[in-house]
């Protein structure tokens, strides 16, 4: 699966690379999410409660930076299992870009799922990845309008600093739309 896109926030970059390594922030914005732990340097494990139809199950992924470029870019690349619904592996690289409506959010992604959840089909697996995407942006921006009601400041005075430290990387959502994919495939079985 591969998946790619951009997102305009209307928060500064370092309102935004905060928010995006803030794991009180990301738990609010991922759908079933019920932890996010750091496991060593750059390191975390995520579990996410999901229900599709009358299976609810837990799944558990982990994640790991690299290619940290604060406050502007890193590399996510995460591992999922659902057991015998199946897993879920790749990277995704993330950059954040100052603009005069505050930043650009921009992303790639490739994931390779395996077991039953291959299974069920690329365009319901794309379905699913792009709507887990939308539900996370969507609370996201609801949560950054919340903390930061007033103007972004323009693109020229955006500040720039060091990054947040102990987070977790947005792209945890990514891991999070694997795992709604194999909660899936498991109700289909």
């Amino acid at each position: 699966m591969e998946m790619q896109g951009s997102k305009q926030l209307a928060i500064t970059q370092q309102q935004a690379w905060d928010a995006l390594n803030d794991p009180e922030v990301l738990k609010l914005c991922i759908p079933g999410c019920d932890s996010i732990e750091a496991t060593g340097e750059g390191a975390y494990a995520l579990v996410n409660a999901i229900k599709v139809g009358p299976v609810s199950a837990k799944f558990k992924g982990s994640l790991q930076l690299a290619d940290v470029q604060a406050p502007s870019s890193y590399t996510i690349h995460f591992d999922g299992s659902g057991g015998a619904a199946g897993f879920g592996k790749g990277s995704a690289q993330v950059t954040l870009t100052p603009n005069e409506g505050g930043c650009e959010l921009g992303y790639a992604v490739n994931a390779t799922v395996g077991g039953k959840i291959a299974q069920v089909g690329q365009r319901l697996i794309d379905g699913v990845a792009r709507s887990m995407a939308e539900s996370f942006f969507k609370r996201f921006e609801e949560e950054m309008q919340r903390r930061h009601p007033a103007a972004v400041a323009p693109a020229a005075e955006t500040p720039v600093g060091e990054p947040a430290t102990g987070g977790v990387p947005a792209w945890v959502w990514i891991l999070v739309a694997i795992v709604a994919i194999l909660g899936l495939a498991w109700a289909l079985r």
